[in-house]
């Protein structure tokens, strides 16, 4: 089912796939999303992704009726056994009649999937450069809301200066990046900030924590300080579809040697193969 995607119950070609000027997303945000890797036809953590979905949706205060095994018959069709793909997922509040703040009385969420091939991220092995920046973005960053303005003006701003990802300063502690998970190395120890509604709960930031447990990775959760990220010896950022990227370069100063590290290439090591052990 190449070139197809998923619109409210049907699966049909994407010029054909449209929604009303007067959906709830299109107006307001009125959403959520999820994006789920799938590594060889195999869709990858999927039981994790879409308990995510439904915090998400709980926490916009959208029902929707899909289980665990409906989902997977909406992405399974989509998928190659011979790529490395994606799942874009997003659920609206759907159509109203009219545009009112308020919720409507009736509401029939509007479901939409894609598929899309997963493009090696430039620089995931040789590292990336990024730039701090105050994170000026809405209190629930935990919910996967498609309402994603305040990222992109921030990752924009990075791209702007030639740097790949912006690292959001809140209140002094870098939280994460624009669209990614933060992780830095220091003393030795592997640290990542805590779950907190100032973060999107990463699925492969939890993979990464589980391997570092697994494997006698010192790692621990807790705040980074913007001097702690100065005086790391390695910085990475982590998500679904670009993995674990090294910072090589934050601010215009070296990170480290300028080069990825060893507890980065032994993490992402170890992460490769896990994701070969699913297949």
């Amino acid at each position: 089912m190449a070139d197809l995607v998923y619109l409210n119950g049907e699966f049909l070609p994407l010029a054909e796939a449209k929604v009303s000027v007067l959906d709830r997303g299109f107006l307001f945000g009125d959403g959520v999303y999820e994006v789920i890797p799938a590594y060889a036809g195999k869709l990858f953590r999927l039981e994790d992704h879409i308990q995510r979905l439904n915090n998400s949706l709980a926490g916009i205060r959208l029902p929707v009726s899909q289980t665990l095994a409906d989902w997977k018959a909406i992405f399974q069709p989509m998928l190659d056994n011979s790529k490395d793909q994606y799942i874009y997922l997003q659920v609206t509040r759907g159509y109203a009649a009219k545009r009112d703040h308020g919720f409507p009385e009736q509401i029939v969420p509007t479901i939409f999937a894609m598929c899309s091939e997963i493009k090696p991220f430039a620089g995931r092995l040789t590292g990336v450069k990024a730039l701090t920046l105050d994170d000026n973005r809405w209190q629930l960053c935990n919910l996967k809301a498609i309402t994603l303005l305040g990222n992109i003006l921030l990752r924009q701003a990075a791209l702007d200066e030639n740097c790949a990802e912006a690292l959001l300063v809140r209140d002094g502690h870098v939280v994460e990046g624009a669209a990614s998970n933060v992780f830095a190395v220091i003393d030795g120890v592997l640290v990542t900030p805590p779950k907190s509604h100032h973060i999107l709960p990463g699925i492969t930031r939890d993979v990464i924590l589980e391997i570092a447990a697994a494997n006698e990775i010192p790692f621990r959760e807790a705040n980074i300080g913007l001097e702690e990220l100065r005086s790391a010896t390695e910085i990475w950022v982590a998500s679904s579809t670009r993995e674990i990227v090294p910072i090589i370069e934050c601010d215009g100063v070296a990170v480290g040697n300028g080069k990825p590290g060893p507890v980065w290439e032994r993490l992402d090591h170890l992460f490769q193969t896990y994701k070969l052990s699913l297949a």
